[in-house]
């Protein structure tokens, strides 16, 4: 490492702005929900098709 180098950490100042840089905000952001949810709404439309078939034969 270079002599000039400082390591964030040993100073609150530089520590707060290490930790809130733009890369670090994009890493914490969660992924989208929506394909879960209409993953599961189309596999209960599936279900309930077989059910309702299955009981009409």
């Amino acid at each position: 490492m270079p002599e000039n180098y400082t390591d964030p950490s040993g100073n609150t100042e530089a520590f707060r702005a290490f930790t809130h840089t733009p890369e670090a905000a994009a890493q914490t952001e969660a992924p989208s929900r929506l394909p879960l949810i209409i993953g599961v709404a189309v596999v209960v439309v599936v279900l309930v098709a077989l059910v309702a078939w299955l009981a009409a034969n």
